[in-house]
């Protein structure tokens, strides 16, 4: 199966980097070189943010209903093209295909709910002291700007991002992961051939500590929005801070999952360990922390355990595959130390906790019980397929656990009881709660975290506010 080498968009036009550099990418599942990525230099930042300007003022000045036809034919053409981008997007990432597929496919969703909520960008006439004067509130766009995305979810990252930019007239540079460089590249090419004029979308690649200095710094740029780790991001907020640019940060989380003593453990099970082993643990919102009460704790784990152990694990482009590798050998690394550490802060391992072959970076589905609060994968965001469980007692205990890091991105409930639903809703100090149910971040609803897990939403009516300047404006009659 053929993969695309991939270049930078500047202006319209795909190019490679002006001196010529480019990247290596590799097949998670198979280790060896697959394509090369072009690595952007400043020259090409340069022309990049020239043209992300003059695409601003293009696109800024069309009507609503024009930019909303546009993205509505770049959606078309996300699903048209569904299959062969799902099949880079495996090749280049190891998520097996069924789930490249529903990510290409949720890709054209998001785009047509942004396309029409940008229709509905609404200021306001507010009534005035004084019947000589009409006072109004305007909403116009921020500006050009900057978006950084990371590779675990390489489409549905920029979508979040550049749809909601150009649902309110914004232009949009990317700086998508080198990693998996050409699944992005194939969402921004749906936006070009769709009619997007010159400049509106860019993208570029690089050394991300470069690229990234240099874009929020950039007088051009009026808008920052990352995915990524927590550290890195508030290197970058503090950097946009120092130049007073809008933020929006979705960063890392460590998602408690509780699981009381009236849930239905069966659907617990069913839903949690679908989501937990989804893109092998990749996954922002991914369940890692399972607090389950102690009349249920051992029919959770063991059932948990015989789900893993089910999961077919291989490369994503293989039939019947519902698991693929890590993204790249740093992961299998992270997960040998993490599991060495559980393990000699007394966790047991039911199943998994292991390297799978020697060729790419597949890990064992891993379910750990009994695991102590001190061990590192109940404190720093394991990503990757790991399930560490701890009994409880009382909700309160489940609470103030779930509570207790610093991340505030995603968590997850199961309980029949509304009493219990309730105060969970309440006092689980998160940015997104599931209860009784996986993860369904669809585009209406706000997709973002609190705490140190960011601030802002790339969901719902919410998200295009970060891209808008409201100003008001007074006019008196003379």
């Amino acid at each position: 199966m053929n993969y695309p080498n991939t270049q930078l968009l500047i202006a319209g036009q795909w190019q490679d980097a002006a001196d010529g550099r480019t990247l290596p990418v590799y097949n998670p599942a198979t280790g060896a070189e697959i394509g090369r990525v072009a690595h952007a230099s400043i020259a090409d930042l340069d022309r990049a943010l020239e043209a992300a300007q003059k695409g601003f003022e293009t696109w800024r000045d069309m009507p609503a209903l024009e930019r909303q036809k546009i993205m509505r034919r770049a959606a078309g053409l996300m699903r048209e093209r569904a299959e062969g981008i799902a099949a880079v997007l495996t090749q280049e990432q190891g998520k097996p295909l069924a789930e490249a597929r529903i990510e290409t496919l949720a890709a054209a969703d998001i785009i047509d709910w942004f396309a029409d909520e940008g229709m509905r960008v609404y200021g306001r006439i507010v009534p005035s002291r004084s019947l000589t004067t009409r006072q109004l509130v305007i909403k116009d766009p921020v500006g050009p700007v900057a978006a950084f995305t990371p590779w675990n979810f390489p489409i549905n990252q920029v979508v979040r991002k550049a749809a909601a930019a150009l649902a309110t007239g914004c232009s949009i540079l990317v700086k998508a992961a080198e990693e998996t460089p050409a699944a992005p590249a194939a969402l921004i090419r749906a936006f070009v051939d769709a009619g997007v004029p010159a400049g509106v979308v860019g993208l570029v690649y690089g050394s991300p500590a470069e690229i990234s200095s240099y874009l929020i710094a950039h007088p051009v740029i009026r808008k920052v929005t990352f995915t990524g780790s927590t550290p890195v991001g508030k290197q970058l907020a503090a950097l946009a801070g120092q130049h007073m640019k809008r933020v929006t940060m979705e960063l890392g989380g460590h998602a408690p999952v509780i699981v009381a003593e009236d849930a239905d453990v069966e659907l617990a099970v069913r839903a949690a360990g679908a989501a937990k082993f989804r893109n092998a643990g990749q996954v922002c919102i991914s369940p890692t922390r399972f607090l389950v009460h102690a009349s249920v704790q051992q029919e959770f784990a063991a059932a948990l355990a015989r789900h893993a152990e089910s999961l077919k694990v291989g490369d994503g482009l293989a039939e019947g595959t519902q698991m693929g590798p890590l993204a790249n050998p740093r992961r299998v690394v992270a997960m040998d130390a993490m599991m060495a550490d559980a393990v000699e802060q007394g966790a047991t391992v039911l199943t998994g906790g292991r390297r799978l072959g020697d060729a790419g970076n597949f890990f064992a589905p891993t379910v750990l019980s009994d695991v102590p609060l001190t061990a590192r994968v109940f404190n720093d965001e394991p990503f990757g397929p790991v399930a560490a469980i701890r009994a409880f007692e009382t909700l309160e205990e489940a609470i103030a656990e779930a509570n207790r890091l610093a991340y505030g991105l995603a968590g997850y409930a199961f309980t029949r009881s509304l009493k219990n639903a309730h105060l969970l809703s309440q006092r689980v100090e998160v940015g997104m709660l599931w209860v009784n149910q996986p993860a369904l971040p669809t585009a209406e609803l706000p997709f973002g975290g609190i705490k140190d897990s960011g601030y802002g939403t790339e969901g719902g009516p919410e998200a295009l506010e970060a891209y808008l300047n409201t100003r008001a404006v007074a006019i008196a009659n003379v």
